[in-house]
């Protein structure tokens, strides 16, 4: 495992949590991050995202489940996972054992459900930090995404604030009109950072059969087609709110990260890319750094919001 990003160009930090670079594996994408261990170093991520708990088992949306589009992958797991008291007696021993940040990526369908994973989390060490996974809609509300109105997130982020000691930081969805009011709601109730963007809401369908490609209908898009979009939101986020943003969208390369970084995000995240280099995190982290060595930048933290937005 030579070659993996160790340069003190790289550390960098997201609402007080130290990261040894700032390339984070993203949730859903990463299993629950011990399932990697033989592939690559977990030590020298900048950190990693579980995939999603919720408060009880879920087996997920019927197949198939994933289908790869032009310059992407869309994906309709339905958040299957084993539930908040499995992950902590099988799978956060083991995590204990990196000194890589592990993020809990928490979700749920009423603002109760993400509480209850909370509390159940904040009884065990071994975490830095939630990543609210809000793109799910609020049954208690009529079906009302809590990524879509400010009021309802509002709720649900001050509601997890009052029984969380470690950061928050919340996963805004990219499906919609604008992304400052939430990323501001986010803010205003308790958030310490915002991640942004979660999936695109897609549609593939087989022309032969005339139905969808994907069981469930409608699946998340991800991958390098939504890169110019997702930078658009995490810049205009990132201007919006006082509070660290991480970005995500289609990072595939160093190159890609940097992009993030100048649009204002201070840490990314990748999943897409995993699926055909699962050392990608790694593999990223290590492109920054030439690109960080080649334009003669002391610390990556000198590239956040360097946009200039002025520029023909």
């Amino acid at each position: 495992m030579s070659g993996d990003p160790v340069s003190s160009r790289l550390a960098s930090s997201v609402c007080g949590i130290q990261l040894k670079n700032p390339v984070i594996a993203a949730s859903g994408t990463f299993a629950y991050g011990v399932e990697f261990e033989t592939i690559l170093d977990l030590n020298k991520l900048g950190g990693l995202v579980v995939k999603g708990l919720s408060r009880e088992p879920m087996d997920g949306n019927r197949p198939p489940r994933v289908w790869e589009a032009e310059a992407g992958m869309m994906n309709s797991i339905g958040l299957q996972n084993i539930g908040v008291r499995a992950f902590v007696a099988e799978k956060l021993p083991a995590l204990r054992r990196f000194s890589t940040a592990v993020f809990a990526n928490v979700f749920g369908y009423a603002v109760e459900d993400y509480v209850e994973v909370v509390r159940v989390l904040e009884d065990h060490e071994g975490l830095a930090a939630y990543e609210l996974n809000v793109s799910c809609p609020n049954t208690k509300h009529g079906g009302i995404f809590f990524s879509s109105d400010p009021q309802c997130l509002s709720e649900l982020v001050a509601a997890v604030r009052g029984v969380s000691r470690r950061p928050l930081i919340v996963k805004l969805s990219p499906n919609v009109a604008k992304i400052e009011p939430l990323a501001l709601a986010a803010q205003e109730s308790g958030a310490d950072a915002v991640s942004l963007v979660n999936t695109f809401v897609s549609l593939a369908i087989d022309a032969r059969t005339r139905k969808p490609r994907l069981g469930a209908g409608f699946g998340g898009l991800s991958g390098p087609a939504i890169k110019p979009i997702a930078l658009r939101m995490v810049f205009e986020a990132s201007r919006a709110v006082k509070i660290p943003v991480v970005g995500l969208g289609g990072i595939a390369t160093g190159m890609d990260a940097a992009e993030f970084l100048i649009a204002g995000a201070s840490a990314v995240e990748v999943g897409t890319a995993t699926f055909w280099d699962p050392r990608a995190p790694l593999r990223i982290a290590r492109e920054l750094d030439e690109f960080l060595k080649q334009e003669h930048i002391a610390s990556v933290r000198d590239l956040v919001g360097t946009l200039d937005w002025n520029k023909p």
